[in-house]
């Protein structure tokens, strides 16, 4: 069975860039980690990254909209 080194493999990767911004709440890096890959992404600076990275955190942010919606329904007086 053939392998690629690591070199090779992220070489071939699409890379994208990508901005995580920096917020009163949120200033610390932001960690990934795909298929035992890690990366730690610097806030409010530009960065290119796998695209396997940027859908990370697309989904991240996806699914904290998700939570945040279904506080705000919870949260909600219930009208009889």
């Amino acid at each position: 069975m053939a392998t690629a080194n690591k070199a090779e493999t992220a070489a071939k990767e699409k890379m994208v860039k990508v901005r995580i911004p920096k917020t009163k709440e949120h200033q610390e890096d932001v960690f990934v980690s795909v298929n035992n890959r890690t990366w730690l992404i610097q806030r409010g600076v530009e960065v290119e990254v796998p695209a396997c990275v940027a859908e990370v955190l697309l989904h991240q942010q996806e699914m904290a909209e998700k939570a945040m919606a279904f506080e705000e329904e919870a949260t909600k007086p219930k009208s009889h």
